[in-house]
């Protein structure tokens, strides 16, 4: 289990985005965050009925607001050497524009970084460098 006093997630994504690719974007983050860090995932949970509930994560993630611009000034400061400890996660209209996950490995191995649009970012780490990145972001709704 994470240390919620120490740690923190949290997902930028685009506001500028149509709802529905907005929400398949934090989802992609979220599953690919799961994955990385399986530690923040809580054991199963039973409810009073002895209905089983898959454990979920064990700290908030909060989603926030920013658009293109923020998000790519944003991801090259996380790849600043000061920020190596921490965990990013990026999805671009590189992999969005993508049917297969073949076709995104092959498309993005043709496609330089710069010419990645990010729809959004997840962030998993030091609570307090996170919040030094992040602190001034609205939470999106």
């Amino acid at each position: 289990m994470t240390d919620a006093v120490e740690t923190k997630c949290v997902i930028i994504a685009d506001e500028e985005l149509p709802s529905g690719i907005l929400a398949n974007t934090a989802a992609i983050l979220g599953i690919t965050l799961g994955k990385q860090v399986p530690e923040c995932v809580g054991q199963d949970v039973m409810d009073g009925s002895g209905c089983r509930h898959a454990g979920i994560i064990s700290i908030p993630v909060p989603i926030l607001k920013g658009n293109k611009d923020l998000l790519r000034e944003l991801r090259r400061k996380l790849f600043e050497a000061d920020n190596a400890d921490l965990l990013v996660v990026d999805f671009s209209d590189v992999a969005q524009g993508c049917r297969v996950y073949s076709e995104y490995m092959q498309k993005a191995r043709f496609t330089a970084e710069e010419e990645h649009v990010y729809l959004g970012l997840a962030i998993y780490g030091s609570k307090k460098k996170i919040n030094k990145l992040t602190g001034s972001l609205p939470l999106l709704r």
